[in-house]
């Protein structure tokens, strides 16, 4: 039950944080959707570090993991807003805005993960 509990928190956290993050960045000329792009590569980011830790440390605890690589990182990054967005840009046959958007979006992501867990190397 601990567990379950340390994964709502910190989705809850997420959630309220993609949505400020979101909201605030999505003000931004139209066109792109730049809160989703943003909050997936900082979910990224996040998602090395943690990594990068376990690697380094053997392990962060496990209610440590719980809380932030699966409930506040599951919370912030969308893949189903990713994906709708997409979806919306094939439809309306922006496909220069699509391929920047998707791939930019995965070569980033993966790139944020690999960036995390070599900044960890530092601590």
């Amino acid at each position: 039950m601990k567990a379950v509990l340390l994964v709502f928190l910190g989705g809850g956290l997420g959630s309220a944080a993609r949505y400020l993050v979101s909201r605030t960045l999505n003000s931004a000329p139209p066109g792109f959707p730049y809160g989703t792009f943003v909050v997936n590569i900082i979910g990224s980011l996040i998602i090395g570090v943690i990594l990068g830790f376990a690697l380094k440390h053997h392990s962060p605890s496990s209610n440590t993991a719980l809380f932030i690589a699966t409930g506040l990182c599951g919370g912030f990054t969308t893949f189903s807003a990713f994906a709708y967005e997409n979806v919306m840009f094939l439809k309306s046959g922006d496909y220069q805005t699509f391929m920047l958007y998707a791939f930019g979006s995965v070569i980033l992501g993966l790139a944020a993960v690999f960036a995390g867990i070599w900044m960890t190397k530092f601590f």
